[in-house]
């Protein structure tokens, strides 16, 4: 992509960076222990990025997605938020790790006929059904629908505990009460899910800001692209592209590398997940001045629970206490694979601004690229000589803990782990976009945010592997002196390490599961539609 917006570069990118301390990257996908005791406030991935939607550039997309790895046929409960928990989308707009803006979700959970739910008459005395549904459900007509979610939303200005809170409304009705539509159960009772779905998309009005947002929660298909299984055994395969380029097919790449196909992948198109979309406008995000913003979810349960002996619907038990968090999420697979396993739930339940004192050595000194070194170091003939050498790891830092000079680097940056995005780099239409981001010379990608079809597990492989050590093809779409698109000139080295301090930085790595943009939707939500819990679309009778 050859993006050519004038940014305000820096000619420390290209020099040697001081070092800093925080942790890496962020949690996703059952990746710590006591998240995996409350999943429905499990974080699995996140993005932020700005709205490519035909008419919507003015707008920043963001995505949260809770509830892993949900079985499409996982009724007949399905995957409802947690009522007892709150959901946030936090964004920090001056660079000092800390929130500046909260959007908080609280949910709730209703049986129709105003608690008593919909029954049927067995011999005479109405009885209760034992689904959510009686019947076919459809856009304007959920009179079937047994039980419904509801959701309120707050924007917090300031502390997300003690600051200025506004409930927001829904443009035109003025109601405060938001619906999330019932997950995908099939093709029988949801007969047209997109449009039953969609009409819960709502435009929202927020205070002193001219233009409205637009807000959805509901079931999608899970956008991660990922290797799942076999990555986490060990890596069982060989991590290096097996084709001249990717989807070639021609084998005549790393020797035994994997090759890309669907079939690596054990989560898109796979699973569904619980989304939490917002569309809020640039202008009222953004500070005066700083048009960088970073940030990340979390999500957060009361400190105490007492069970009820005598449970009843939406009463198993009573819950109070201050609020404490129990996931938080940005970039992907930080928990899983670089925090350490005795630091993995304190990292969930902590907050940016804390991250250089709790988890520096985890970023500075990372073991992932030792593991990979001590898996395949011996099957490349490089034993001991495969982990980057360039420690602490600048590069790391930089790209996931301050963001890069000129690019998506605040102004008063404070070293903190969260997605950064720069409002002001136009976004990338969906056929144009590259998957590889940033280093592909599509500035509007990850690391710069991060969209759904951005191949984050590649880059992260590569750039862990040292990457950034080796020359990248920027100069032009930074705006280095000299540097000519398509020259040699645009090949520069950031100046973060040396090529032979990462001897695979230059390999193509990868999981081989491949994530493209064109597979998703081009329109708010932009994930693709669940996948249904039954793909039997035959109404009884017809």
């Amino acid at each position: 992509m050859k993006t050519k917006n004038a940014l305000w570069f820096s000619t420390a990118l290209v020099a040697a960076l001081t070092a800093a301390t925080a942790p890496v990257l962020a949690s996703s996908h059952r990746e710590a222990p006591a998240i995996t005791e409350h999943p429905k406030v499990d974080g699995t991935d996140f993005y932020v990025f700005r709205s490519y939607e035909p008419g919507r550039e003015d707008y920043v997309t963001l995505l949260a997605n809770y509830q892993p790895l949900q079985v499409n046929y996982g009724g007949p409960s399905y995957y409802t938020m947690d009522a007892d928990g709150i959901y946030e989308v936090h964004i920090d707009n001056d660079g000092d790790g800390i929130e500046d803006l909260t959007f908080q979700f609280d949910f709730d959970n209703q049986l129709a006929n105003d608690g008593a739910g919909i029954g049927l008459d067995i011999g005479g005395v109405n009885v209760a059904i034992p689904l959510k549904y009686a019947g076919p459900i459809l856009a304007g007509d959920d009179s079937l629908l047994n039980e419904s979610e509801s959701y309120s939303l707050t924007m917090i200005e300031g502390d997300r505990r003690s600051g200025t809170r506004t409930t927001l409304a829904q443009s035109g009705s003025g109601s405060t009460t938001f619906t999330k539509p019932l997950d995908h159960v099939g093709l029988k009772t949801l007969p047209d899910y997109d449009a039953y779905a969609n009409q819960y998309i709502y435009d929202v009005s927020l205070p002193g800001c001219a233009m409205p947002g637009r807000v959805f929660v509901g079931q999608r298909a899970d956008a991660f692209a990922l290797n799942l299984g076999e990555v986490f055994d060990l890596i069982n395969f060989v991590p290096i592209e097996g084709d001249s380029a990717p989807g070639a097919g021609d084998g005549a790449g790393f020797d035994n590398g994997i090759t890309q196909s669907r079939d690596n992948d054990d989560v898109f198109g796979k699973v569904n997940v619980s989304t939490i979309a917002l569309e809020l406008p640039i202008d009222c995000i953004t500070s005066d001045g700083e048009p960088v913003i970073g940030a990340w979810t979390t999500s957060s349960l009361a400190q105490a629970e007492l069970e009820n002996p005598n449970p009843g619907f939406e009463d198993t038990s009573r819950v109070g206490g201050a609020l404490v968090q129990q996931s938080r999420i940005s970039t992907p697979l930080v928990n899983e694979v670089v925090i350490g396993i005795t630091d993995k739930d304190l990292f969930n339940g902590s907050e940016p601004i804390d991250d250089a004192d709790n988890f520096a050595t985890y970023v500075t000194n990372p073991t992932f690229p030792r593991l990979v070194e001590l898996l395949f170091g011996p099957d490349l003939g490089m034993e001991n000589n495969v982990a980057p050498k360039n420690l602490p790891r600048n590069d790391l830092v930089t790209t996931f803990l301050t963001g890069f000079p000129g690019l998506n680097q605040p102004q008063n940056v404070v070293a903190s782990e969260m997605l950064r995005l720069n409002t002001a780099v136009p976004a990338t239409p969906r056929n144009a976009q590259h998957s590889f981001g940033v280093v592909a010379e599509d500035l509007a990608g990850f690391p710069n945010g991060r969209r759904p079809g951005d191949d984050v597990i590649d880059v992260i492989l590569r750039v862990a592997l040292g990457a950034l050590c080796h020359p990248v093809p920027l100069g032009f779409e930074l705006g280095v002196d000299g540097a000519i698109e398509d020259d040699p000139s645009d090949l520069i080295n950031l100046g973060f390490c040396a090529p032979e301090d990462a001897p695979i930085g230059n390999f193509a790595l990868t999981d081989g599961a491949p994530i493209s943009a064109s597979e998703l939707q081009n329109a708010f939500p932009y994930l693709n539609t669940p996948i249904p819990g039954s793909p039997n679309g035959t109404v009884a009778g017809d």
